[in-house]
């Protein structure tokens, strides 16, 4: 593959990784790493690895941010039951 191309996603790894990690809210957290995964995953097809960047794909890019997601909906269900109990409680 073409060296250029091949820098221009190095650098989007950099940009997407730095994106990650200074991203506050975690579900928007989970859909840069998604990206940031599946750039990853771009760059090992293009190194020749296409077995590897299968699973990366798959993995980094879809399941791991599917299940952060997931988790965030859930955890902001039990915070939002938690302050609805404690209205009703009066406080």
């Amino acid at each position: 593959m073409n060296g250029v191309v091949l820098v221009i996603l190095f650098a989007a790894v950099v940009v997407l990784s730095t994106a990650t990690a200074f991203t506050r809210d975690p579900g928007r957290q989970a859909l840069v790493f998604g990206g940031y995964g599946l750039v990853l995953g771009v760059i090992m097809l293009a190194l020749q690895a296409p077995d590897v960047a299968l699973s990366q794909i798959t993995v980094g890019a879809a399941i791991v941010p599917l299940i952060v997601l997931l988790t965030v909906m859930k955890c902001n269900r039990i915070l939002a039951q938690h302050r609805k109990d404690q209205h009703r409680e009066g406080g």
